[in-house]
């Protein structure tokens, strides 16, 4: 699934990072303690919150443990095979030998290291999930007719930062390690790596759902104005969900002023517009 264009940085990131051990002992520990896999009443009655996938997926491409593989399968089977077949593109996941490729793919020392990163980084995620809580609790006051995603993270090999696809949205943890982070530093420019750090997961989360409820016209796809200025509305709506100035550009200026000259317009007219 392609990723969009927002505030002018191209989210095409690729490729690998240095193998650690570090997190395992970690994660070991920790692990009888992993939510899996909510049921329908936890996802009717809880607020918006991170499905840890990563952990499980981690766990999977660091050791090689089985359990954690069935797991994936057991509690996690959309989520495996668009990881598996969408993003990394190694094959069916009915495939007898899928799981060993999987596997011996993340063997890349830059590869392991990044996982390890990713689990040092993001061990713990309340303040991301207050964020999403919060976020998406307005969009939906915003927009009550819509239904809000199941959001999960995930590790990728530096593809897509944001999938969304049969009600789900995946957070590629690879994605947001810091515009210091080292490889990133050698691979892209700084506008970048200002939009790869752990601050930008939410209104990312937001963006890419927003724009999969309001798609580009085929109209305005072709037409790069009209392009723009849709994505400037969806970057206006996200700051306003969020009460802070995420993107700062000239197209979000132009709907701030739009909508402070129509104060009576709707953020679903407002998404609306062609």
């Amino acid at each position: 699934m392609a990723d969009f264009n927002i505030n002018n940085v191209l989210y095409t990131y690729l490729v690998r990072k240095i193998y650690g051990i570090l997190v395992l002992t970690m994660m070991v520990c920790v692990a009888c303690q992993w939510q899996l896999k909510p049921s329908a009443e936890d996802v009717d009655s809880a607020p918006v919150r991170l499905q840890r996938y990563d952990r499980i997926e981690s766990l999977y491409l660091t050791t090689g443990d089985y359990s954690a593989l069935q797991q994936m399968n057991t509690y996690f089977p959309m989520e495996t095979r668009l990881l598996i077949e969408d993003m990394l593109h190694l094959g069916q996941v009915n495939d007898p030998e899928i799981n060993v490729r999987f596997l011996r793919f993340f063997q890349d020392s830059t590869l392991q290291q990044m996982l390890d990163d990713v689990q040092m980084q993001y061990a713990n995620v309340d303040d991301i999930d207050e964020e999403l809580a919060r976020g998406f609790e307005n969009l939906k006051n915003e927009l009550p007719n819509i239904d809000v995603p199941v959001i999960y993270t995930q590790i990728g090999s530096f593809d897509e930062s944001i999938i969304v696809s049969g009600g789900k949205l995946g957070v590629s943890l690879d994605k947001y390690l810091g515009s210091d982070y080292p490889f990133y530093q050698t691979h892209y420019d700084e506008d970048q790596r200002r939009m790869m750090k752990r601050d930008m997961i939410v209104p990312d989360c937001l963006s890419f759902y927003l724009l999969s409820l309001f798609p580009l016209s085929t109209e305005q796809d072709q037409n790069q104005h009209q392009r723009d200025e849709h994505m400037g509305r969806i970057m206006w709506t996200v700051n306003h969900l969020l009460g802070r100035m995420v993107f700062d550009n000239p197209h979000v200026s132009a709907v701030e002023e739009y909508m402070l000259e129509h104060a009576s317009t709707t953020i679903l007219q407002l998404l609306q517009q062609k």
